[in-house]
């Protein structure tokens, strides 16, 4: 007989944050003011993604650098250029179904890595917006992962 583990739905609206520091602030601006203060950051814009602890099960928020392809978002897991995976990732990887906020807009979407395809396609876009990515792939020897986010439709 196989048992069936149900997970506790996902609080959605209440995301942990991350540490106290730059990043925190830079989410609880974007936030308060629907992303007037926040979407753009140094001159780029950012969105919030918001994932689901893959070990926690709480979702947790993040703001991102961000490109796009007509509907499609694109972000790198650069981690600033860490040995490892950014947690949002690892997160992603467990559980593709995500939020994102894009200014004011709030959006449910999938998240994956992208194909090697993928990846040459639009690794200059994201490194066009914010070259320090291409710093970031030099100081790791791992690939730093390219992801795609497709919005879904509501029904």
């Amino acid at each position: 007989m196989h048992r069936t583990v149900i997970s506790p739905a996902v609080d959605w609206d209440h995301p942990l944050d991350p540490r106290p520091g730059p990043q925190r602030d830079h989410v609880r601006a974007y936030v308060a003011t629907d992303g007037v203060d926040g979407h753009i950051w140094h001159g780029v814009p950012t969105l919030l993604l918001t994932t689901v602890g893959r070990r926690s099960g709480r979702a947790v928020r993040t703001p991102l650098i961000y490109a796009r392809d007509e509907d499609r978002y694109l972000a790198a897991a650069s981690g600033y250029g860490s040995a490892a995976h950014p947690h949002w990732y690892r997160n992603l990887l467990a559980r593709p179904e995500v939020r994102l906020q894009v200014g004011a807009r709030v959006l449910r979407a999938t998240g994956r890595p992208a194909t090697p395809v993928e990846r040459e396609t639009y690794w200059p876009a994201l490194t066009g917006r914010w070259p320090v990515f291409e710093d970031d792939q030099d100081r790791t020897v791992r690939e730093i992962p390219l992801v795609l986010f497709d919005p879904l439709l509501l029904p």
